[in-house]
């Protein structure tokens, strides 16, 4: 114990904790982040880290005005923060906990004592300077924080999601209006909340891609999870109804209840048709209990922040048009037929392992544009026949020709091409 006129300082005890999370959550401590955040510090006193704190003399109790915690890791020890009440600064109280704290890690062993401090503002660098440490210039800090926390692991395994490789977002080639569409409306509203607060924006929670089959919206799915470093989940209507004895509707309650558990995620859903069709009047069936209960699960997905809702159709005419209303989708962005770029990067992907530098690739684009357009398919084959048949099987008409995307029953009729979006906004 040290004792130095109206303070001392001495050992944290267990009682000091709710006085100790007072001052380490005081924003006026520092203007930075500091390196241990508060979890970081419970943890540590909990655990019985060494620790200590200073207390003021008052006329009838003690008053906790400073803490330095550390954590031992065989001989080397981390200073992980030291904290003071303003009031109490420049008394050398700081310096009288460093040293009291460095007296136990030496009983304990250590032999390296090391301290990181978010910035020059930071309490405790007076301190270290006059207890003889050396700052180290130049030192880089790197950190990772990863988007799963251990307590949601189990959850998304349940789930079947996973984490979408880094950079999938930068890696789908060409269809750069789309790409440019969804950055603007859907991702950087999502990324950085508080610049969309600032300009005013509100950050989307779900949205619908609509176009032909195979035109890569389950890959501009995946690339959005990507950019945004959510836990990416799919949910399959058809496994979800062979899964549970009591139905399709009971079973996307479940899936629902299960994502509610996540810190954030993307949850995409394909052929959405399938568990949102159009409901018939005066009619009751086991489709219109599925839809029923779609309809009632988005209101409160919405309500949670760090989660985005991703669906998925071929043709929009197809989906009941309550499921459409405003207060479930943000916007309606279809997502065409490739162009040119991404036919060329389509190509590159699937003949990486085959030498191919003597063919026109060029030319092998143009020849699987033709031969796509009129054929009657979909884009989708165009990646599974070999380069000498130049693959293209597959149907490239615009999306603003088809008749059952050019505007929703009972909204108001919209022409849509792939350089516009449709917001679902209150008038």
């Amino acid at each position: 114990m040290v004792t130095e006129g109206p303070w001392r300082v001495r050992e944290f005890h267990v009682g000091d904790l709710d006085a100790a999370v007072r001052l380490w959550d005081n924003p006026a401590v520092s203007s930075e982040a500091p390196a241990f955040g508060l979890s970081d510090l419970i943890a540590a006193v909990r655990s019985h880290e060494p620790a200590v704190v200073a207390v003021a003399r008052g006329a009838h109790s003690e008053e906790l005005v400073g803490t330095a915690v550390a954590t031992v890791s065989g001989d080397r020890a981390w200073v992980m923060r030291i904290s003071l009440a303003a009031a109490w600064r420049h008394r050398g109280i700081g310096s009288a906990m460093l040293g009291e704290l460095e007296r136990r890690l030496v009983a304990a062993g250590v032999h390296r004592i090391q301290c990181l401090l978010a910035g020059d503002s930071e309490i405790g660098a007076l301190a270290l300077e006059h207890a003889g440490y050396a700052a180290r210039p130049g030192v880089v800090f790197y950190e990772r924080l990863e988007p799963v926390h251990p307590g949601s692991a189990g959850v998304l395994g349940q789930l079947g999601g996973r984490m979408v490789r880094a950079g999938a977002w930068d890696q789908l080639g060409g269809m750069v209006k789309e790409k440019e569409l969804i950055e603007r409306r859907v991702i950087l509203p999502l990324a950085q909340p508080r610049l969309a607060g600032r300009l005013g924006l509100v950050p989307p929670r779900a949205i619908v891609l609509f176009g032909p089959p195979g035109t890569g919206k389950t890959t501009f799915a995946k690339g959005v999870a990507s950019r945004l470093g959510w836990p990416f989940v799919e949910l399959f209507p058809s496994r979800l109804a062979g899964e549970s004895p009591a139905g399709l509707a009971a079973a996307l309650r479940e899936a629902f209840a299960l994502v509610a558990e996540l810190d954030k995620v993307v949850v995409f859903i394909d052929e959405v048709e399938e568990i949102a069709g159009m409901r018939q009047p005066r009619t009751a069936s086991a489709a219109q209990g599925v839809t029923n209960e779609m309809l009632k699960l988005i209101p409160p997905f919405r309500e949670q922040d760090e989660r985005l809702l991703i669906c998925a159709t071929n043709s929009v005419r197809a989906l009941d048009s309550a499921f459409l209303r405003h207060g479930r989708f943000d916007y309606v962005i279809p997502v065409g037929p490739p162009d040119p770029a991404a036919r060329a990067a389509i190509w590159d992907r699937y003949l990486a392992a085959v030498p191919h530098g003597d063919l026109d690739m060029t030319a092998i684009v143009e020849e699987s544009r033709q031969r796509v357009h009129g054929s009657g398919r979909s884009p989708a084959p165009l990646s599974r026949y070999p380069a000498a048949t130049v693959a293209g099987s597959a149907r490239t008409r615009s999306t603003t020709a088809d008749p059952a995307i050019s505007g929703v029953s009972g909204s108001p009729s919209c022409l849509v091409n792939s350089s516009s979006v449709w917001p679902l906004r209150a008038a």
